[in-house]
């Protein structure tokens, strides 16, 4: 079992990502990345349930306890960016990638640019980022200015009464159980004029202004060198069927395991999910 050693930043040139540590130090290096507005504490079960691997977890740009981005904008591709870095910050040379849903599609993306970084690759409820045909790009971009411009003319939203309150409202939204939500809510909330907000950043709601072309998705699919675990939960989130057995097939040698429970599998139900990932990341 991994015991947490507590909090670190990581200065990855200017701006610091906040993470949560497991295990020894020198066990099996590896990196984690959680889903869209969760944070590092995704992971404390799972790593509850791993030996022998020194596990950080990260909180991504504008969740967590991590900075935001200064301008407000979060492009997909700046993930991976942040991640690399966040890896040689750590002092790794190489190490295995984990990743959950939005950190899943980072931790694909990342080891299809870097792939002499990642030594083994597992993706939790997650095959690659949402994309976009060509001729929607100039529609993608003037959303996102027309949301940002709405976004800067609202009053920010004054919270809520209490922690319960949101943990109940996240599980019933997501289908996690609610204390898997409040682990979460640990340090996904901040106190704010006697209530409680999201601490994350408002802007990460915001359409983004650039989606990847699907061909320019399986080009980073087609370049992963490592093995490849791809976890998905029954029932789990929908994906387009046809589309995840294309995405797989563009990977060599990737496996496909399935686990009971829903789209937070790892946290909900986090023995199965160390059932299968434990020996795969051990296998290193």
């Amino acid at each position: 079992m991994l015991t947490p050693r507590g909090e670190r930043l990581i200065d990855i040139g200017g701006t610091r990502l906040a993470a949560l540590c497991f295990g020894p130090e020198d066990g099996v290096p590896v990196l984690a990345m959680h889903g869209w507005l969760d944070n590092a504490a995704s992971f404390e079960r799972l790593a509850e349930h791993l030996h022998g691997v020194n596990l950080v977890a990260l909180d991504l740009a504008g969740h967590g306890l991590s900075q935001r981005r200064a301008d407000g904008v979060y492009v997909f591709l700046d993930y991976v960016a942040d991640a690399s870095l966040a890896i040689s910050a750590l002092g790794w040379s190489r190490c295995v990638v984990v990743g959950h849903s939005l950190g899943a599609g980072v931790a694909a993306l990342l080891a299809g640019t870097c792939p002499e970084q990642v030594t083994r690759l597992v993706l939790l409820e997650g095959l690659g980022p949402l994309t976009n045909p060509d001729d929607a790009a100039p529609r993608q971009l003037r959303d996102a200015l027309q949301a940002e411009a709405a976004a800067r003319a609202r009053d920010e939203h004054g919270g809520y009464a209490g922690a319960e309150q949101v943990a109940e409202r996240l599980a019933s939204a997501t289908g996690m159980r609610v204390d898997s939500a409040r682990i979460l809510l640990r340090r996904g909330l901040e106190p704010h004029g006697g209530r409680v907000r999201w601490r994350a950043d408002p802007h990460l709601r915001l359409p983004s202004r650039q989606r990847l072309t699907e061909a320019q998705v399986r080009a980073f699919f087609t370049a992963i060198a490592c093995p490849t675990l791809v976890v998905r939960a029954v029932p789990g989130m929908a994906f387009d069927e046809a589309l995840m057995r294309e995405r797989l097939a563009m990977i060599g040698g990737a496996v496909l395991a399935e686990v009971p429970g829903g789209h937070h599998a790892h946290l909900d139900n986090p023995a199965a999910v160390a059932a299968i990932v434990g020996p795969f990341v051990s296998a290193v």
